[in-house]
């Protein structure tokens, strides 16, 4: 029986995709169209897809393609960064409602060069701030295994997306958690790679100091593999790259990590408490682990978390501030808070009103605390701990809510920095923020690569992510083992309620 279009979607991977194309069983524009029907299918449910870009797909897929390992696969694109000439570029915010790039991001000009097909953008909380999806602009998007429940974020329509069958992989970006906390939210892999691994120009050096990088939600490890290997490397201007691969990540995939030692922790980095799922979720990962053969160990490395906390917050205002400095220049317009959401141009306002010297001073607190990191990994190979403190949330539970809302807005419109910086330093909500994500940003700040592998799910069928942790510039340890681990315990048959 021949393969359609619509259950290659369902059943396989990129790489899979691409070899039915490569074979002639399948044509790329009829990978475009079925991903068109399951758009117009599952997004008014889901709420991933907020910028279409059909005719643009549909004009590629009708062009030769190179030769490549994801050659021809359909492909959706983060509206935050990914810059398409002739697209609208967003970033889930709507002081940028009407900005149409007229070039690519380098990023962007490699995924077309290695013959991914572009469909449409995903949807992304307003300037990639928040690790859920709920923007304004758009309105929430929606995790496929319960719609009530968050995709995560900031990619968390990328990742919904990949969750449903849409296609295969999507872009996303990582620069406090962004691509494990939606990968774990929405039972998908997510692999953030080392700091400076893959190009953020033309015109971006470091993104938020270096804590951020670019890359993608994946079904399998082996598309995560072979779109990094095509993507990596550094563009004109970078600020800096991390040593090169021995060999294609790829091959790694398949490769044997050998016998691991690898530390465990429940113990969240940033304080608060764990949900005993969570916890579940790694222990179960250990028993896995120590029955591949590899040495499991609980420990974990001392963070002063409170500095680390305030420094990182610090830090997300200076440059909130800037981006919406940038924007006006950009746009030719100055910004107003109705241009923004209320949390947003509160960072903002407080980003203003910070010293060049608290500024500098929170870099150098996060940077201490790297260097008290990095010698842990001479011990350790790896650490495991949870993605995340709790299964997905409800839509809007980590949103300002009552008085603290009504209070950030009344000093937004006041312009009031300076009583913003005194009544919300670390508020409530930045609180619930933190409370969610303890074991995410430190590894931003200290650039290691580090993924989330969907190994567990809820009794009531909520997935829940597992963190694993490598050595600066060592993705391919890490690939090697997820590789493994995802012969053992396979995920790709799980299929959330909304698709099956």
């Amino acid at each position: 029986m021949p393969t359609t279009a619509s259950s290659a979607l369902r059943e396989h991977d990129g790489i899979a995709l691409a070899a039915l194309v490569r074979a002639g069983e399948l044509h790329p524009a009829e990978l475009v169209e079925a991903v068109i029907e399951r758009i117009d299918a599952l997004n008014p449910s889901l709420g991933c897809v907020v910028a279409p870009m059909y005719d643009e797909a549909r004009r590629v897929a009708g062009e030769p393609l190179p030769a490549g390992p994801l050659a021809g696969v359909p492909f959706l694109l983060k509206d935050l960064l990914g810059a398409y000439a002739g697209a609208p570029l967003r970033s889930g915010c709507r002081f940028y409602r009407d900005h149409v790039p007229s070039a690519h991001s380098e990023l962007v000009q490699r995924y077309r060069a290695a013959g991914l097909i572009v469909v449409a953008k995903t949807a992304t909380p307003e300037l990639g701030i928040t690790p859920y999806t709920e923007p304004l602009l758009h309105g929430p998007a929606r995790n496929p295994w319960d719609l009530s429940r968050t995709p995560g974020g900031s990619s968390g329509g990328s990742a919904a997306a990949v969750a449903a069958r849409i296609v295969p992989l999507a872009s996303g970006g990582d620069g406090g958690g962004s691509i494990r906390i939606p990968a774990a939210c929405c039972g998908v892999f997510g692999l953030k790679p080392t700091r400076g691994r893959t190009p953020n120009g033309p015109e971006r050096g470091d993104l938020w100091q270096g804590a951020a990088v670019q890359h993608a939600l994946t079904r399998s490890v082996r598309d995560s593999a072979a779109l990094l290997d095509l993507s990596a490397g550094p563009d004109p201007g970078a600020p800096s790259y991390p040593p090169p691969p021995a060999r294609p990540f790829l091959d790694e995939v398949s490769a044997h990590p050998g016998r691991l030692r690898i530390a465990y922790t429940t113990r969240p980095l940033l304080g608060g408490t764990v949900d005993p799922e969570c916890v579940a979720a790694v222990e179960d990962a250990v028993g896995l682990l120590r029955e591949l053969g590899h040495e499991l160990v609980e420990a974990s490395p001392e963070v002063d978390g409170p500095a680390f906390s305030r420094a990182f917050f610090t830090l997300l205002c200076g440059e909130t501030a800037a981006e919406v400095a940038a924007g006006e220049r950009l746009l030719g317009r100055k910004a107003s808070a109705r241009d923004f959401e209320v949390p947003t141009w509160a960072l903002a306002l407080l980003g203003r009103n910070l010293s060049a010297g608290a500024f500098v001073g929170a870099q150098r607190t996060l940077q201490a605390v790297s260097r008290g990191v990095a010698p842990f990994f001479a011990a350790h190979d790896l650490l495991l701990t949870p993605t995340l403190s709790r299964p997905p949330v409800l839509l809007g539970a980590l949103q300002s809510r009552g008085a603290e809302a009504l209070l950030m807005k009344t000093l937004g419109r006041l312009n009031a920095g300076s009583l913003i910086q005194r009544l919300l330093d670390l508020t409530p909500a930045v609180e619930r923020v933190y409370e969610f994500i303890p074991f995410t940003p430190v590894f931003n700040t200290t650039g290691q690569p580090a993924m989330s592998v969907p190994l567990y799910w809820t009794p009531s069928g909520l997935p829940v992510g597992v963190q694993l942790v490598g050595r600066f510039a060592d993705e391919a340890t890490l690939f090697r083992l997820a590789g493994q681990l995802e012969r053992a315990r396979p995920w790709a048959g799980r299929v959330p309620p909304l698709v099956a």
